[in-house]
């Protein structure tokens, strides 16, 4: 099976899960779904990869257990993320002049939430690094629990089951298997175009914005 030569070869989605099996897909999707550390995994030619392989019979479980599990971890990342971002965050993010986050990151997300709304949560899931974050910022935003949990639910579900069935389904046919490399790339690359738009949208809108802000702030002052 050719793969995605991206990188280096540990993170190679099939050398990952031909080494780690399921148990090692789970845990880059939990690290890659809330913990800080886990913004490098291969998310998304992760899943994928893993639907080939059921498809291909060498990864020897079924395609439901599959999804379950994974759907699952999926969820449980981000719930950790939130609630490190909810009681932990604050106290990290305050800082300006940190090496990973600046207190204007974070000012920046909670007006990326209000303009938004829930749906960033979703959309967050289909672009690589950006899933990592979303969620802590979320709890640094303290976006409603309730809220997030459902949409936590409905990412989840879309990304960790979906792009694992898209794998499994597309790997019964032969167009994919010859140009596998190919067809990864281009799953990376269709993984930011939800974002794309949204960063588009948002700029048109921002010069309009940006004044009022500042002004109400000086006013407070």
């Amino acid at each position: 099976m050719t793969t995605l030569a991206l990188g280096p070869h540990w993170l190679d989605p099939d050398y990952l899960i031909q080494t780690f099996g399921l148990i090692g897909v789970l845990t880059i999707v939990f690290a890659e779904s809330g913990l800080l550390i886990g913004f490098f995994l291969p998310g998304d030619s992760l899943l994928f990869t893993t639907g080939l392989l059921v498809a291909g019979d060498k990864l020897d479980y079924p395609l439901w257990l599959v999804c379950a599990l994974i759907w699952v971890f999926a969820i449980l990342g981000d719930q950790v993320g939130y609630l490190f971002g909810r009681k932990v965050g604050p106290s990290l993010f305050r800082r300006p002049d940190s090496r990973l986050f600046k207190q204007e990151n974070v000012e920046k997300a909670h007006d990326f939430f209000e303009r938004h709304g829930p749906k960033s949560i979703v959309l967050a899931r289909f672009v690589p690094i950006v899933r990592t974050f979303t969620p802590i910022v979320a709890g640094v935003s303290r976006m409603n629990y309730r809220t997030f949990i459902t949409y936590n639910l409905i990412g989840g579900a879309l990304w960790g089951i979906g792009v694992t069935v898209l794998g499994y389904f597309l790997g019964q046919i032969d167009f994919v298997h010859e140009h596998i490399e190919l067809i990864l790339i281009l799953i990376v690359l269709l993984s930011v175009v939800p974002i794309a738009i949204e960063f588009l949208r948002a700029r048109g809108k921002t010069p309009a914005k940006q004044e009022d802000p500042s002004r109400g702030r000086h006013a407070k002052r």
